[in-house]
């Protein structure tokens, strides 16, 4: 790919979640004072889902928000103590930090925070994991052997690998992954893959594409999340029949597990029902239905069992990143500088 039709890409990728913004569905959108407001940027159907057995189970009704992670978390910003939101969840926990650094959330209730185990949850207690995603690489036996494969994510930064792999830098789960290794590695070994990565990797808009290019043999592997490829394999397979995954695991950057996030505003309108909300979806029960939900992402909660088909979370071996730490907007700023965003 040229450099100019590169930058061409990742323009638009970058500019993506402000054309959602400003959107008819953004347009449509009427606070209803009855409802809790929830604003998401979570996965829509798991959204949904939640939303719609918590109403049933408690009598409350909600009303959904949805946007991207990076949009989402800066309009709670803008809107500051004005905001209509009660509750955030995010699919990424950087557009949470976002928000927490801002001062505008409260601290989650102590038994919400008691259902999710410590590694799978920030420090400050100020919001919980709620899902989870690994990262993983993409790849084709029929353009790679398994010997061949990286040790490391890092190893991609490495000459060799120029042209050979893909990602999709303009959204927000990579950038979560990259805000993982910024918080694991520091900046200096970050930027130096980084500008291997913009020199020498193959851009796609998304992680999908980026799955679809290595199932077509364009690369030979891509790095994405997990959930995307366990999805395809439960359906048609026609984006992955031709793929693996392989798991870095050895506290790699590679095996950085993102959280999804939830938390509640410390102006909500509704605190009791929001604090109640956030109690629902880590419950057990509330968990189940993330399994239920076919988004093939990782439950967190105590005692509840992940699909079946994903390897179990706890043997992953992520590296030891408080996702507390993780900040969006020194990514952004860091991939900017090296010509990416």
């Amino acid at each position: 790919m040229s450099t100019l039709s590169r930058r061409a890409l990742l323009a638009a990728l970058a500019a993506s979640p402000l054309v959602v913004s400003a959107c008819s569905r953004e347009e449509e959108y009427v606070p209803d004072p009855e409802a809790l407001q929830i604003y998401s940027s979570q996965h829509e159907g798991v959204t949904q889902a939640w939303a719609d057995a918590f109403t049933e189970a408690t009598g409350i009704p909600t009303q959904i928000r949805r946007g991207t992670d990076s949009s989402m978390g800066h309009q709670i910003v803008a809107e500051g103590e004005a905001s209509p939101a009660d509750v955030f969840l995010t699919e990424n926990s950087p557009a949470m930090t976002v928000v927490e650094r801002a001062g505008l959330l409260a601290p989650v209730a102590d038994e919400t925070l008691a259902q999710v185990p410590e590694d799978r949850a920030p420090s400050s207690g100020d919001w919980t994991a709620i899902a989870a995603r690994s990262t993983v690489l993409c790849w084709n036996p029929e353009q790679i052997s398994e010997e061949e494969l990286p040790a490391s994510m890092m190893d991609l930064a490495d000459p060799a690998w120029a042209g050979r792999w893909g990602c999709a830098p303009g959204g927000a789960d990579f950038q979560a992954i990259v805000a993982g290794m910024l918080a694991d590695r520091g900046e200096e070994e970050t930027r130096a893959w980084l500008e291997a990565l913009e020199s020498g990797a193959e851009i796609y808009q998304n992680n999908i594409a980026t799955m679809q290019a290595v199932n077509a043999g364009e690369v030979p592997v891509g790095v994405m999340y997990h959930y995307y490829w366990y999805r395809d394999q439960a359906g048609t397979q026609e984006q992955s029949g031709s793929t693996r995954l392989h798991y870095f695991g050895n506290q790699d950057p590679g095996a950085f597990v993102s959280l999804s996030a939830g938390g509640v505003l410390a102006n909500a309108a509704k605190p009791d029902a929001a604090q109640q909300f956030l109690a629902w979806i880590t419950s057990p029960e509330g968990q189940q239905v993330l399994v239920d939900s076919g988004s093939m992402e990782y439950a967190v909660a105590e005692g509840v069992d992940s699909d079946p088909a994903l390897p179990p979370l706890a043997d992953l071996d992520a590296p030891p990143v408080d996702p507390f730490t993780l900040d969006s907007d020194e990514v952004t700023d860091l991939m900017t500088d090296v010509g990416l965003l």
